[in-house]
């Protein structure tokens, strides 16, 4: 194992310092933010070599920003308006910090062709890739922040959505919820390999008296897809059914409302636990809303309004993300609801 030099640790605690110098102080808790209209910092949509990977901790493991392919003395471009904040080499790497308000962007190894104070456009040149990147291959790392928080830099690309950020407070239950997520992901992704009936089920046709909850046509079923925020395959572990936002949801079937709840990927959530239906028990969710009219422990009949069609959460577009669960395993939606 390759050991560093005290001067090493040095190079790396001041790289750190630096960076956290310029990219400012935190924004305030549980702020909204109104992200900026984006787009890639490179002339074309580049391949992505490393997605977003947020710590479960503040300071614990993970990527914070993507690897886009690139090749040395390829132009950097300002993704979105905004004002230079620092153009300079920090550690031996170049760097380009630009403030859009809200938010800033960071883009290294970057020889910058611009200067602090200098107001850009997006698309605007920054200089050019150089040297010493962190990939196997060459790469540019394009960062987000907002105050001390990392954001996926991919959310610039869906112009202008509200991200929300998470009080102190409050991070001790994000993290605990992204620790589930994590391994929720990890069982599902074993149980795509493994096959149905081991954390993933078919249902057993769709004729159990479930209503649509949305009128629409399925934009997007229940599989494997690139996400189209994230830029990595994943399991869709729903059905989209494209509906304007403030389209009413209604119960596809009586139930009683088991939780009500927001998460930074569904948006705002809704559970609904209908019970035993021909042997199984059934629940399901519902994502992405604007709003809900009902709340948790709310008995409600089929057909009744439970909310309204949004796009809160990740999302690229007004719509309803159905989500079954047959005896507590994920379930693909259609094979329960009748077309």
């Amino acid at each position: 194992m390759r050991r560093f030099s005290s001067g090493g640790w040095c190079c790396v605690l001041a790289f750190a310092l630096v960076l956290v110098a310029l990219l400012g102080t935190a924004a305030p808790a549980s702020a909204a933010l109104r992200l900026p209209r984006g787009r890639w910092p490179l002339s074309a949509s580049p391949q992505v070599l490393r997605g977003f990977e947020p710590p479960l901790t503040r300071y614990g493991a993970g990527h914070r920003g993507v690897d886009l392919a690139a090749a040395r003395g390829t132009p950097v471009l300002a993704a979105a308006d905004g004002t230079v904040t620092f153009a300079g080499p920090v550690a031996g790497r170049g760097v380009v910090v630009v403030d859009h308000g809200a938010v800033r962007t960071t883009y290294e190894p970057v020889a910058a062709q611009v200067s602090v104070g200098q107001r850009v456009r997006a698309g605007a040149p920054l200089g050019v890739l150089s040297g010493g990147s962190h990939c196997a291959r060459s790469c540019l790392h394009w960062g987000l922040r907002a105050g001390e928080e990392y954001l996926n830099p991919l959310l610039l690309l869906d112009a202008g959505g509200d991200v929300r950020l998470v009080a102190a407070t409050e991070r001790a239950v994000v993290e605990r919820d992204a620790a589930r997520r994590v391994h929720e992901a990890a069982l599902v992704n074993a149980s795509l390999l493994a096959g149905p009936g081991t954390g993933w089920v078919m249902g057993t046709g769709g004729q159990h008296g479930f209503g649509h909850p949305v009128p629409g046509a399925i934009t997007s079923p229940f599989g494997v897809r690139l996400h189209p925020i994230l830029r990595v395959w994943k399991l869709h572990d729903g059905t989209d059914f494209g509906a304007g936002c403030g389209t009413p949801i209604r119960a596809p079937a009586a139930g009683r409302v088991s939780r009500v709840s927001h998460s930074s990927a569904y948006g705002n959530r809704l559970f609904l636990d209908h019970g035993r239906v021909d042997g199984l028990s059934v629940v399901t969710g519902y994502n992405h809303a604007e709003r809900y009219v009902v709340h948790a422990g709310q008995h409600v009949a089929k057909g009744q309004l439970l909310g309204y069609v949004g796009e809160t959460g990740y999302a690229t577009g007004c719509h309803l993300h159905l989500m079954v669960w047959l005896d507590a395993d994920l379930a693909n939606p259609m094979t329960w609801f009748a077309p």
